[in-house]
């Protein structure tokens, strides 16, 4: 909700407690027939219409001006006095048009306030295009470049414009009739004759014009520049001070927004209908004089204040003019303002502003987009001969792509969940699971038949081996212990020779290479069981270096797009920190009143900030705190409080909402 909006509704409440019927309507008579006096079609009509302008009509309190206007044209005010045989309806009729008029009034003021603020806020934009082009030779320069057709347009304009009168003047002149007929009988000739001319005229211009060429380009740019800036300024000056001036003489019916008794003297009756008729004259003349750039804020002010006591309307009242013809005249010239001079004001105001704002964006632009516009042909050359290539890329580029989501994200993330859930075919394993034990009773075996074979050397007799040493010797290897096999290797290692004859050397030692072999796999077999039992986190490492790419990438995007809330949330609180600055900027350069209150156009410039507070904070503030934040915004806009007290408001803005403004 904007400051305009809670103005209009603030306004139309006061005037709802305007006392309706008046005193000399409240007798047993009229009682007993209001019934039939509410019923009546004109009476139902023009409270259909008054429900229609009111602010608790929808959720949005502000009328467009052509639903104001078709209300107006729908009510068809007389400017005739009828008194027939029921002089109470007559009276309670003129009532209504009363506050018809004054609901349109409502409306209408409310559509110039807004008017006012959304043509005074964009200015700050212009302005500070002026400054950088104004505080930097660079952008001075830049510039002068984007300017130059312009300037180069507007002397080709003049010069051709010059010449075509010369010729024209050619065969005018009495003296020239012959050698004018001469030169319109041959071509060649009248084309030698318009070129010297044009000649003439450009020798004639650089003569003239031998001051400014003294300037360089860049220092008349700057110099249209500067002037430009000043209108600008000036136009948002004479907004602002009529936006104020609106906001602090418009429409004050004088009632206290605390109390909720209607006005019931007569006398008060008079008053507010005074207060509807001055406060149309002052949106007529302020609209009139806003756009008057010659004049300052004071004779601008001076003029509306003038204009308004000497209004010939609000004068002639009371001067053979009844009082049911008031509300006619009001209400023909309320749409006199919505259908002509709104529209002329909004027209005016953008040819001003396209006058002395920033250039539009062909003229910013044109110099790039003439570069791209030159490079097209090489650039569509390059994009044909490399069309294969270009397609390949983007082929790989989709495969690539593709590929990183599937073999990093999806695969390890597949992985992770069968781990967790314990499958089988996700488990991590360097070696197969009956591997050792197959070597193992291998080894095995080969220790039993070689003892089976040498006896003597797992004990000392050369007798068969029982069962029980077998089956203890079998518990040994099973653990290790290759001791009989070891024995018969150091015997064999005294004789080479006659143990690799035999064969028990060999056999031994490829025994041995058996038990490496398992020593090894049993080494591997732990390896696993560590693998196995820290699976998840490897698991977690493998996902890991694709989500840290997908986290960048999406980060940077979110970056790029300005689609992160945070980054949302701290932009905005840049921009609520720069309109408090420009706030305290303008109480602190400000010139106070006798009374030590904002001058009109302060408060309109005050008005414009807080407009735009408003908005940029807006969904930045939970419930509670966005309603005590509205509220120490509506002390702020009340420039009855004091410029001190102000300030004041100003510093508990900044120091109570601190957390939400970082």
């Amino acid at each position: 909700m904007s400051i305009v909006a809670d103005q209009v509704r603030r306004v139309d409440s006061q005037l709802d407690r305007v006392q309706l019927v008046p005193r000399s309507t409240q007798h047993e008579d009229f009682v007993t027939e209001s019934h039939d006096i509410l019923s009546t079609p004109r009476v139902t009509e023009l409270q259909d219409i008054i429900k229609a302008l009111s602010t608790t009509s929808s959720s949005s309190p502000l009328l467009p001006s052509w639903g104001i206007s078709t209300l107006l044209q729908r009510a068809a005010l007389s400017e005739v006095d009828v008194r027939n045989e029921e002089p109470h309806i007559t009276v309670y009729e003129s009532q209504l048009e009363w506050l018809l008029v004054s609901k349109a009034t409502v409306q209408t003021y409310g559509l110039l306030l807004n008017t006012l603020l959304e043509q005074t806020i964009p200015l700050n934009d212009d302005i500070w295009f002026w400054d950088e082009v104004l505080g930097s030779y660079p952008y001075s320069s830049l510039y002068t470049i984007q300017t130059s057709p312009l300037r180069l347009l507007a002397w080709t304009k003049d010069i051709y414009q010059d010449t075509r009168a010369r010729f024209a003047n050619v065969g005018r002149n009495p003296e020239d009739v012959v050698s004018a007929r001469d030169i319109g009988s041959r071509l060649t000739e009248r084309w030698r004759q318009f070129y010297g001319l044009v000649r003439e005229s450009v020798r004639e211009r650089s003569v003239a014009d031998i001051q400014r060429r003294v300037l360089s380009p860049i220092a008349l740019c700057r110099t249209q520049a500067r002037h430009n800036q000043s209108r600008l300024r000036r136009l948002r000056e004479m907004g602002a001070s009529g936006l104020g001036v609106l906001m602090d003489e418009g429409l004050g019916f004088g009632i206290d927004d605390e109390t909720n008794e209607p006005k019931t003297d007569d006398s008060d009756s008079q008053e507010w209908k005074m207060v509807v008729e001055k406060s149309i004259a002052l949106m007529d003349t302020v609209l009139q004089n806003v756009t008057m750039l010659e004049t300052g804020v004071s004779d601008f002010e001076d003029t509306v204040f003038a204009s308004v006591e000497n209004d010939e309307e609000i004068s002639s009242r009371g001067v053979g003019e009844s009082e049911a013809s008031r509300p006619a005249k009001l209400s023909r010239r309320l749409q006199h303002i919505l259908q002509n001079h709104v529209p002329n004001h909004i027209s005016t105001s953008q040819k001003l502003i396209g006058r002395y704002g920033r250039p539009s964006k062909l003229i910013r632009y044109w110099l790039p987009a003439g570069l791209l516009v030159l490079s097209s042909t090489t650039l569509l050359r390059i994009l044909v001969n490399r069309k294969a290539e270009i397609i390949t890329w983007i082929r790989d580029l989709g495969t690539t792509v593709q590929d990183f989501w599937f073999n990093w994200i999806v695969e390890p993330t597949r992985k992770v969940v069968g781990t967790i859930r314990h499958d089988k075919d996700s488990a991590i394993a360097i070696m197969s699971k009956e591997s050792l034990k197959g070597d193992r009773e291998s080894l095995e075996r080969m220790v039993i038949d070689f003892t089976i074979d040498n006896p003597q050397s797992a004990t000392d007799s050369r007798g068969p081996l029982s069962e029980a040493q077998i089956s203890e010797i079998r518990t040994k290897v099973h653990e290790g212990d290759l001791t009989p096999v070891l024995r018969a290797y150091e015997k064999d290692l005294r004789q080479p020779l006659m143990g690799t004859v035999r064969g028990d050397l060999i056999r031994t030692l490829l025994i041995q290479v058996q038990k490496t072999k398992v020593d090894v796999q049993v080494a591997m077999s732990g390896i696993d069981s560590l693998l196995k039992s820290q699976e998840l986190v490897f698991g977690f490492v493998g996902l890991t270096p694709g989500v840290l790419v997908c986290f960048a990438v999406f980060r940077y995007l979110g970056g790029a797009l300005g689609n992160r809330r945070g980054l949302r949330h701290g932009r905005k609180a840049g921009q609520t920190i720069r309109v408090l600055r420009n706030i305290d900027r303008i109480l602190t350069l400000a010139t106070p009143t006798q009374n030590n209150i904002l001058s009109y156009k302060d408060h309109g410039l005050l008005l414009c900030e807080v407009h735009v507070l408003r908005q940029r904070a807006s969904k930045m503030f939970p419930g509670d705190i966005e309603r005590e934040f509205l509220e120490d915004v509506g002390d702020l806009c009340n420039i009855n409080n004091g410029i001190s007290q102000q300030l004041k408001t100003l510093e508990r803005i900044k120091w109570g909402y601190s957390k939400w403004l970082t």
